[in-house]
């Protein structure tokens, strides 16, 4: 289970959102069966979601986030719910590329550049909001602070990290949101830039034990802050047989007719979880039964 703190300064001045998701990532490693580079791309952007999730005002709220940079991994995409669970998959889950030269894995090579973040909040209004700023690194942290600048005008400092084991198991991931807040003076800006100029990358706090509000501590260095909520994201679908019956009475009564196979079934499968869900050809004829 993952663990999340969200904090404000006491002067009102920045709000910086601190989280572990280690079991998170682990968890779509297991699902998808991804390569190291794929899982440290794919783990970034199911961390940024989670943040930008728990950010949302209402716990049914969700915010997706898509990228697809023209890489070799495809399109990503990742969902979050106002709690900060979490969902995702990258349209091609193996991808081996070299490493950098500095021997870490080449999450841009994977991502590509040549494509956008996209962003897209539901929060039951009539029309969900979507923003879309082009891709700056295809390191997805820089992709997420320049999507604020741009997008939504909110000064921010994202770090998203994801390290993975040899055996392809992921060793430690998590994710830092800093964002000044309206009338943040100069002398507050000056602080929190030596602070975070000085700050170890995320996943080496994670994997020297750290917790997530001790590396609040050592963002925010220099200020006083009092934590506003604490959250226990986990990976979580939200699909359902429910949902693929709904789904199915949206076709039209022919095309319901032609999906059955020669064994007279069908099957579909949820990208985020592999979840099988198998209708057979009486249950799909009486759907479309009823849509006459």
């Amino acid at each position: 289970m993952g663990k999340a703190i969200r904090c404000l300064t006491t002067d009102a001045t920045v709000m910086a959102l601190a989280i572990d998701t280690t079991d998170i990532v682990a968890k779509a490693e297991g699902i998808h069966h991804t390569s190291a580079v794929v899982t440290a791309a794919l783990g970034r952007l199911l961390t940024a979601a989670s943040m930008m999730g728990i950010m949302l005002k209402n716990s049914d709220d969700s915010v997706t986030l898509k990228v697809n940079g023209g890489g070799p991994a495809g399109q990503l995409i990742t969902v979050s719910d106002g709690r900060g669970n979490v969902r995702g998959y990258a349209a091609n889950p193996v991808v081996e590329i070299p490493l950098k030269p500095n021997g870490k894995l080449d999450v841009s090579g994977a991502v590509g550049t040549d494509g956008f973040l996209y962003v897209l909040r539901d929060t039951g209004a009539a029309e969900p909001y979507t923003g879309c700023t082009p891709l700056v690194s295809g390191e997805l942290a820089e992709d997420v602070t320049s999507y604020y600048a741009t997008s939504e005008q909110i000064p921010t400092v994202c770090a998203l990290g994801v390290l993975v084991n040899p055996d392809l198991t992921v060793r430690a991931a998590g994710g830092l949101l800093i964002q000044l807040l309206p009338f943040c003076p100069d002398s507050v800006i000056d602080t929190l830039e030596k602070s975070i100029a000085k700050l170890p990358p995320m996943t080496a706090m994670l994997d020297e034990g750290l917790s997530v509000e001790e590396i609040l501590k050592k963002a925010l260095d220099g200020f006083e802050f009092d934590i506003v909520d604490t959250y226990e994201p986990t990976y979580q679908c939200a699909c359902s047989r429910e949902k693929v019956t709904r789904a199915f009475c949206a076709m039209s009564p022919d095309e319901l007719r032609t999906l059955p196979d020669e064994e007279g079934k069908v099957e579909v499968t949820c990208s985020f979880c592999d979840n099988v869900y198998t209708f057979t050809a009486a249950e799909i004829n009486a759907l479309a039964d009823r849509e006459k």
